[in-house]
């Protein structure tokens, strides 16, 4: 792919983001918060606790959170903010699942959906050309995006965002 190719990829998928704001803002669909991870640190002889901190919102678009200035972050991990009423003893998994919801109760309103551990995915002709803009891929001069990990879940990326924004 040459530069010119990547660069035209590249603002096609700026206009395409920026549409889909604009649609998605006129419709005052649901937007979700984002959070950002604050570890758990040591300090001498007190041991803190992990914390969700306020980063945002974003509407949620499959494996795609897009902000309202068009950024793009690819899917982390998603929690509900609320208190848990007792320790379940059971897998790692549940309890660490257990945690986040305790953390995002302490920051955010009851019930709402947090977002965290999602990973800013460049939008630039270098790193669409490059292939670093997971889950953006770009097939010949068109983006598409890659859902999951089979053959057939790759999908070109305006009708994807049209689907999942129906969904809002």
């Amino acid at each position: 792919m040459t530069d010119d190719e990547a660069a035209r990829a590249a603002a096609d998928l700026a206009g395409l983001l920026a549409r889909t704001v604009d649609e998605l803002a006129a419709r005052d669909a649901r937007q979700e918060s984002l959070a950002e991870v604050k570890p758990s640190r040591r300090l001498l002889l007190v041991h803190t606790s992990a914390s969700l901190l306020p980063a945002g919102r974003a509407w949620r678009l499959g494996v795609l959170l897009l902000g309202r200035e068009g950024q793009v972050w690819a899917t982390g991990s998603i929690t509900r903010a609320t208190e848990p009423k007792r320790a379940q003893d059971l897998s790692a998994s549940v309890e660490a699942r257990r945690e986040a919801r305790r953390a995002a109760s302490r920051k955010f309103a009851e019930g709402e959906v947090v977002n965290y551990g999602h990973q800013p995915v460049a939008t630039d002709a270098e790193a669409l050309r490059a292939g670093t803009a997971e889950p953006l891929v770009l097939v010949g001069d068109v983006v598409h995006v890659r859902w999951g990990r089979g053959p057939g879940e790759l999908r070109e990326l305006g009708a994807y965002l049209a689907d999942r924004a129906d969904l809002l």
